[in-house]
């Protein structure tokens, strides 16, 4: 039987829970950038991203899906453009939606799947 591993817990979540050789993320959200546009926003949501999959050693190019969430699709052009610098040559599955954030100050969240 293999192990389930808890990165970051909190009492209510955890950022990261890995389970046979694949990575489960919570909703990535600003943190620094929270006052900035979608795409300082994005970028950092990636950085986090990018953070976290070297913590479980992986990387961006083993991602399998990425569902992303911005408070408001007038956003889509700047969140694609933090996307597109900084996807590589694997792009995941990828859908992106319009939805209420549980921050009125979050532009986007992103939540991702993927091998480790």
């Amino acid at each position: 039987m293999s192990s389930i591993q808890y990165l970051h817990m909190s009492k209510r979540y955890s950022e990261v829970i890995t389970h046979n050789g694949v990575a489960y993320f919570s909703g990535q959200v600003p943190e620094q950038t929270i006052h900035d546009n979608a795409y300082e926003q994005t970028k950092e949501v990636l950085r986090q991203i990018d953070q976290l999959l070297a913590e479980i050693h992986s990387h961006k190019s083993r991602i399998l899906n990425a569902q992303i969430f911005l408070a408001d699709m007038a956003d889509y052009a700047q969140m694609n453009q933090a996307w597109d610098e900084w996807v590589d040559s694997h792009p995941p599955c990828r859908a992106t939606v319009q939805a209420k954030l549980a921050d009125t100050n979050w532009k986007v969240e992103i939540v991702i799947t993927a091998a480790i």
